[in-house]
C-alpha cells in the first residue's frame, strides 16, 4: 500500500517533465530590466579597439558608444555603466582626466545622454584608477601609500562633474573609508540630490579582475589589497555595508558576483535598499574562452550563471552580456535551450 508523502506516493520529478513546466515552477526568472551594461570608452580612436582578453568586448569610440547606449534602450536594458579610458599622455599623479569636464568619461556621459535621455539610467565609475599614472584608485602619499583622505577631495570633485555631465548614478569603486557620505555631500551641495550613489559596497581584491585592466589601459603598479576587501572575509564586508548605508547609499553591489554568491546573499538578506552585482571580466572571459574551445555551451552557460546570481540575491546584474541577453531573453529558442 503506497504511503503518501514520501516515494512512491511523493516524486518531485512530475514538476520537471518538460520545459512548460519547468517554466511555469521556475522560482527564479531573469528579465532585461535586470541587467546593466558596463561599457569602455577610449579617447582618440577612430574605431573601436577589440579587448582582447574579452572576446567580444570593445574600447568605444563616442560615436559606437552612443550604438551601443541605443541598442541596450530597444533591448530593455535599464542601465549603462561608463568606464573612461583616457590617452596615456594624459595620465597623472592625481588623476586630473577624471575632474576635467572635458575628460573622456565626462565627454562620453553627455553623449550618451544626449543620446538616450532618461530611457537608459546613466551610470559613471567614479574611481581613479584609469585616470592616474600609478593606476591606483587614489592619490599617493610620500611613501607610495594610497592616501585616503586625500582621496576623498579627489572623489568629491569627480562627483560634481560627473553629476554635471548627467550621470543619473555614481559609482565610487574605489573603496576608500568614508567615500560614500563625502560623495553625497558634494552632490548635494551642488543641488544634486536626484542623482543616486550606487556603493561598491563588498569589493573584493580579486584575481578575477584581469582582462578589466587590459579593458581600462590599466597603469597599475602593485595591487591594491591595502583597500580592497581580504577574500577570506564576511564579516568584514557586513561591516562595510552599514557603514555604506549610514552614509548614504541608495543601491549597494558585490564585486565579482559568482566567487562570492555566499557574500550577495548575506548582503540581500540584511538590507532594504536594491542589491547589485557586478559578474567581473574574469568571470566573462572564462565562458567566452571555455565556449570557443568547445567544452561548454555558451549560451546556456550565460543564463545559468546570471540566474544563480540572481538567485543569490542581486536585484541588479552588471555583465557585459547585458545587451545580448536582454535580446534573447524573450526569444523560444534561448529559453528552450536553457532548459
Amino acid at each position: 500500500m503506497t504511503t503518501y508523502g514520501s516515494f512512491p506516493g511523493t516524486r518531485p520529478r512530475r514538476l520537471r517533465t518538460t520545459p512548460a513546466m519547468r517554466r511555469m515552477v521556475a522560482e527564479t526568472r531573469l528579465h532585461p530590466a535586470d541587467l546593466i551594461l558596463p561599457a569602455f570608452v577610449r579617447e582618440g580612436v577612430s574605431e573601436p579597439v577589440p579587448i582582447e582578453a574579452m572576446p567580444g568586448v570593445v574600447q568605444h569610440t563616442r560615436d559606437s558608444l552612443k550604438k551601443a547606449a541605443a541598442e541596450a534602450v530597444a533591448a530593455g536594458v535599464s542601465g549603462i555603466m561608463l568606464f573612461g579610458v583616457p590617452e596615456e599622455s594624459r595620465k597623472d599623479a592625481v588623476g586630473t582626466p577624471g575632474t576635467d569636464p572635458d575628460g573622456i568619461l565626462q565627454v562620453a556621459l553627455r553623449d550618451v545622454r544626449a543620446e538616450v535621455g532618461d530611457d537608459l539610467l546613466v551610470m559613471s565609475d567614479l574611481c581613479l584608477d584609469e585616470t592616474t599614472d600609478h593606476g591606483h584608485c587614489g592619490v599617493l602619499d610620500e611613501q607610495g601609500r594610497v592616501d585616503n583622505d586625500a582621496t576623498l577631495e579627489r572623489y568629491a570633485e569627480m562627483a560634481q562633474v560627473q553629476a554635471d555631465a548627467g550621470a543619473h548614478i555614481v559609482g565610487p569603486s574605489g573603496m576608500m573609508d568614508g567615500q560614500i557620505g563625502v560623495v553625497r555631500d558634494a552632490l548635494d551641495q551642488i543641488g544634486r540630490e536626484d542623482v543616486a550613489i550606487l556603493a561598491y559596497t563588498a569589493k573584493y581584491a580579486s584575481a578575477f579582475y584581469g582582462p578589466f585592466r587590459e579593458a581600462v589601459g590599466s597603469s597599475l603598479k602593485g595591487d591594491r589589497k591595502t583597500y580592497q576587501q581580504d577574500p577570506a572575509n564576511v564579516r568584514e564586508s557586513m561591516r562595510e555595508l552599514a557603514l555604506d548605508l549610514e552614509e548614504g547609499a541608495d543601491l549597494v553591489m558585490v564585486k565579482p558576483a559568482g566567487p562570492y554568491l555566499d557574500i550577495l546573499a548575506r548582503v540581500a538578506d540584511s538590507v532594504d535598499v536594491p542589491v547589485v552585482a557586478y559578474q567581473i571580466s574574469g568571470e566573462y572571459s572564462m565562458i567566452e574562452a571555455a565556449a570557443e574551445k568547445g567544452w561548454i555551451d555558451r549560451d546556456r552557460a550565460i543564463l545559468e550563471a546570471l540566474t544563480g546570481i540572481k538567485r543569490a540575491g542581486a536585484r541588479n546584474i552588471l555583465t557585459y552580456w547585458a545587451t545580448e541577453v536582454a535580446q534573447r531573453l524573450g526569444a523560444a529558442q534561448w529559453v528552450r535551450r536553457a532548459q
